[in-house]
């Protein structure tokens, strides 16, 4: 199977379906939700709607809450996570879905809004108080069917799915940046008080040299660049909901180790700075999206991150995308695998390039005089220099 992997990864089809993933859904949901923000494009619009009615359709099973994982069972270390089983590290991502779609129509109340259109033909989610039930259920999921472990008088790990022992560090920034925001939305402190266990986790577990490794039990150590990402991406969405600057200094010291260590000399990402095992490849899809989300978030406070940010963004746009719209998954030693996967970067890429076209245009509106040099527009994405992300079809994404 690793021989497969590593050269002949298109081998895989013979043994797997083509399957819907609720991680990739919520984030091609959040994706469109950019383009529609950008563009006004009722065809936008309707791919979201589309994705979360699919995900509403895909919850997990014998829950009386929303909640999403894997159609598989996912086999690791610890045995056998069964199909169907809620992970922390998925529902966040729904609940982040949901919740922009709300925005969308709190916001755009105006008489020739396509959501007027669109509502009662399309999908029964597209209004204020069905969005508000889900979501709520979706808070009640992860503060009463995730639990805590206290490992300190200020701070508690969670576990990753209702039925293990906990220790996962992103896992945690997950859970303390859902009920951040639920505890805002809903207006409840109770929420507010389990993040910031899992929050105070997170920052107790930053080893000195900034780095966090994947669990605080001593056995998985390693430090990889994906995982790292959706630590740092957690403490600064915590930032701009809560104010808490402990979130900034952790993300300062984070900054610094990420930069120094996640990168290959070229610029680009490298997946890990302290390896668990052999791998099989050089670089990965997944690393490129969230470097590009990190680095949308916190360039303006990080500016060394706006280099990394482009450097990023040239190397997917000259290398990384087929004729086809698709990306390619991973750079092998020898060549490259093609095969696209849904969950395994090529959601997280579309709404990481939606984001980016999306702060991109915010950007062009507060300043006349973007592009001052040659450089810049060598290494700058623009809207109109990408007219295929903002017209893909939906054969491609459904």
């Amino acid at each position: 199977m690793i021989f497969a992997e590593a050269f002949v990864p298109s081998a895989r089809r013979l043994f797997h379906r083509p399957t819907r993933f609720p991680i990739a859904d919520a984030h091609y949901a959040m994706g469109f939700s950019f383009l529609y923000e950008l563009t006004a494009d009722r065809r936008h619009l309707e791919r979201v709607l589309h994705f979360l009615d699919e995900l509403v359709l895909s919850r997990c099973p014998g829950f009386e809450e929303f909640c999403w994982g894997y159609p598989f069972d996912w086999v690791w270390r610890g045995g056998v996570i069964k199909e169907g089983t809620p992970l922390i590290t998925t529902t966040p991502y729904c609940y982040e879905a949901f919740l922009q779609m709300l925005e969308i129509v709190e916001r755009d109340t105006t008489e020739s809004s396509p959501l007027l259109a669109i509502n009662h033909q399309l999908s029964t989610i597209a209004d204020v108080n069905a969005l508000k039930a889900i979501l709520e259920s979706i808070a009640r999921h992860a503060a009463n069917d995730i639990k805590d472990f206290e490992t300190s008088e200020t701070a508690s790990s969670c576990s990753y799915t209702p039925d293990d022992e906990g220790g996962v560090i992103n896992a945690a920034a997950y859970r303390a940046l859902l009920l951040a925001s639920a505890s805002q939305v809903f207006s409840n402190d109770t929420y507010g008080r389990i993040a910031d266990r899992n929050l105070n986790f997170v920052l107790e577990n930053q080893n000195p040299d900034g780095s966090w490794v994947y669990a605080a039990d001593g056995v998985r150590d390693f430090v990889d660049h994906y995982h790292t990402c959706f630590v740092m991406k957690a403490l600064a969405k915590i930032h701009m909901l809560t104010g808490d600057d402990r979130c900034l200094d952790a993300l300062s010291r984070g900054i610094d180790y990420y930069v120094a260590n996640l990168f290959a000399e070229d610029g680009l990402p490298k997946p890990f700075a302290r390896a668990p095992r052999l791998t099989v490849y050089k670089r990965e899809l997944y690393d490129c999206a969230e470097c590009l989300n990190l680095c949308l978030l916190l360039r303006n406070r990080f500016p060394q991150l706006n280099k990394t940010l482009n450097t990023v963004l040239v190397g997917v746009l000259n290398d990384w995308i087929k004729p086809d719209g698709s990306f390619r998954s991973r750079r092998l030693h020898l060549g490259w695998d093609n095969v696209p996967m849904h969950r395994w970067g090529q959601s997280q890429m579309f709404r990481a390039l939606a984001f980016y076209l999306c702060e991109q245009s915010k950007d062009e509106k507060l300043k006349s005089d973007t592009l001052k040099t040659p450089e810049d527009r060598h290494s700058t994405l623009r809207i109109k220099d990408q007219p295929q992300l903002l017209n893909l079809s939906p054969s491609q994404l459904s």
